[in-house]
């Protein structure tokens, strides 16, 4: 494997900004299958972090690099600060450069593929929320999306009295009140990738039964299921810490569609 430290402008954002980048070998790991590149191009993870992190995190607190060995799997995981995978209100555009600007760029960098079939999102709370709004809002561009103790369901979120949370929800959003139907909520994002009638992506669904978003996860469970979107559900003992994702993130990895699966 190959692992690159990206410092690089935006354009969209108007700063320096950073990102991880695992690399596959040009050959399997011994005793691993061989896992071909679409047209000499790499599969793509886009691997999201949480609120407290930046694009160093899955790459400290778990072992992202090995469980990829021999996968073929490329993974890409930018810097967005807090910003929720927002174009904030009081902030910068990072959801222009999530969606638009950083899949462009990362492949102007590396051989990475384009391909539907061949691009996958996946994080963890905050990054778990950004993980299914990029696959609902672009579902003819990711072919699986993974959440993690994902923070599903924002207009439900905005509802805590809490002075400090309401403040940043203002500052990412403009008026909290306006997240629930517009396109910073997954619930509405769902049903316009239904009606849309474009190939839906898949989904992984995983939460602790301990955890504080646990009862948002089983919220948004629901409402998939019941608008048959293909969601595979998980959920178990734990609360939110990365002792859980960490084996979690192996799990989404062998859920992948990756090219030689059946």
């Amino acid at each position: 494997m190959a692992l690159i430290h990206c410092d690089f402008f935006s354009h969209t954002l108007q700063l320096c900004t950073s990102m991880y980048v695992i690399l596959p070998q040009p050959a399997p790991a011994p005793g691993q299958p061989a896992r071909p590149a679409a047209n000499g191009r790499y599969p793509t993870l886009f691997l999201l972090h949480g609120l407290s992190d930046d694009h160093t995190i899955w790459l400290r607190r778990t072992s992202i690099e090995r469980y990829v060995e021999g996968l073929g799997l490329a993974v890409v995981m930018p810097a967005v600060g807090r910003s929720f995978y927002t174009d904030m209100a009081h902030g910068y555009r990072y959801w222009t450069f999530i969606s638009q600007e950083l899949p462009e760029l990362a492949r102007s960098f590396f051989p990475l593929s384009a391909a539907r079939e061949d691009n996958f999102v996946a994080g963890l709370s905050m990054g778990g929320y950004g993980a299914f709004k990029l696959a609902l809002s672009y579902p003819d561009r990711y072919a699986a999306a993974a959440s993690l103790s994902g923070a599903l369901d924002m207009a439900a979120a905005a509802d805590a009295e809490d002075e400090a949370w309401q403040a940043e929800l203002r500052l990412i959003f403009g008026d909290p009140r306006q997240i629930a139907n517009s396109p910073n909520d997954l619930f509405y994002l769902a049903r316009q990738a239904v009606a849309s009638a474009k190939a839906l992506p898949r989904l992984y669904q995983w939460c602790g039964t301990e955890d504080f978003l646990y009862p948002h996860n089983v919220h948004f469970r629901d409402y998939a299921r019941g608008l048959g979107l293909d969601l595979t559900y998980e959920e178990g003992p734990g609360d939110h810490q990365w002792e859980y994702w960490d084996r979690q993130i192996r799990r989404v990895l062998a859920w992948l569609p990756l090219p030689g699966r059946e």
